[in-house]
């Protein structure tokens, strides 16, 4: 019992060290914008929800993590809405959060 709890322990470690996500061909060139008010030189192309697991069983992932893995999701998801910039509608909350997606044409922002 007491090995089999090592090594849920160790796994656990080791997975909050991995990366899940990864960034989805065309992803890379959505730009992120900070919280506050919306672009006003963009179109609004509709809004975005992730999620990811913020949590392995009793184990707590590293909060800048998920943040990151919730970004590139929303990244990934971008091209698909022709949009080539998102910003956050809100914080993360139990591994979830929602990003506006616009259309901004390579405007200055």
């Amino acid at each position: 019992m007491r090995h089999l709890f090592a090594i849920a322990v160790v796994s656990a470690v080791f997975a909050s060290g991995c990366t899940w996500v990864h960034m989805a061909p065309g992803a890379s060139s959505v730009r992120v914008l900070g919280a506050g008010a919306a672009p006003s030189s963009c179109e609004k192309r509709g809004e975005i929800s992730v999620s990811v697991k913020d949590r392995l069983g009793f184990y707590e992932r590293n909060d800048l993590r998920v943040r990151e893995e919730l970004e590139t999701l929303a990244r990934n998801e971008g091209p698909g809405l022709s949009a080539d910039t998102i910003q956050p509608l809100d914080v993360p909350r139990d591994g979830s959060q929602r990003f506006a997606a616009y259309r901004c044409g390579g405007t200055s922002r």
